[in-house]
């Protein structure tokens, strides 16, 4: 069971022994990993080398460590995305095979806060229309989305019965979203939101923020969703100049 007949940092061993270990179903998901004490044995390191190698699966929410309770292994995302890629909620659930759904929770006119007309660049006297709703997967609560948009891009009399805000938008209002300014933050757990999505306490949240413009530049809609990480995974594509 030993890894040692390897050159490398052995915590960077172990990471890999592990992450083999859940993919060949050694280790299943939401499965209670060994002691620390136990682990260690197995693979022929100290405890202290194991702990290096969990903290890193834990950043990576490969494993999740519960205080008193042990170590278990995350539930894998059901659906990721690449984040230089805009797509709508909808079309992420889709690719994945699953059915989208929509829970409206209210919507509302409001003015613009400091921050708003910063964003949007308008006015304290433009109208803001506020969405928000859960969206689901086979009719299981995956994000909670919070819309902001200029009430003078949409006509009179706008209904969201299409699951994308996007097709929405296309449809009826006749703007499409060119491109967004996104930003990802981690969170723990949110009283309001994490509830609402069915989170365990140990779930986090991964917050998605962007702020969507049309061809011409314009800031048509701003948008904030908290995806369950167990559930959605992002990546993203870098590459190096000149090769």
């Amino acid at each position: 069971m030993s890894i040692k007949a390897d050159s490398r940092h052995l915590y960077l061993q172990v990471i890999d022994r592990l992450k083999r270990d859940i993919e060949t179903g050694v280790y299943k998901e939401k499965q209670k990993l060994p002691s620390e004490f136990e682990l260690a044995k197995q693979l022929g390191v100290s405890r202290a080398t194991l702990r290096e190698a969990l903290r890193v699966l834990e950043e990576e929410n490969v494993i999740i460590r519960r205080h008193g309770v042990g170590t278990f292994v995350n539930a894998r995302p059901l659906f990721t995305s690449g984040i230089e890629q805009l797509s709508s909620v909808t079309d992420m659930i889709r690719q994945a095979g699953r059915k989208p759904g929509t829970i409206f929770l209210s919507s509302s006119i409001q003015q613009p806060t400091e921050d708003d007309m910063r964003r949007f660049q308008c006015g304290p006297d433009e109208g803001l229309l506020l969405i928000e709703r859960v969206r689901t997967a086979d009719g299981e609560p995956v994000v909670y989305c919070i819309d902001k948009i200029l009430c003078k891009y949409l006509p009179r009399g706008i209904s969201y019965e299409q699951e994308s805000l996007f097709e929405s938008l296309h449809s009826q209002a006749h703007r499409d979203i060119a491109y967004a300014v996104a930003r990802i933050e981690p969170l723990g757990y949110h009283e309001k939101v994490s509830p609402i999505l069915q989170c365990d306490p140990e779930t986090a949240l991964l917050v998605l923020k962007q702020m969507h413009f049309d061809k011409n530049d314009e800031a048509i809609f701003y948008s904030i969703n908290y995806f369950r990480s167990d559930k959605f995974s992002f990546h993203v594509m870098r590459k190096r100049f000149g090769f």
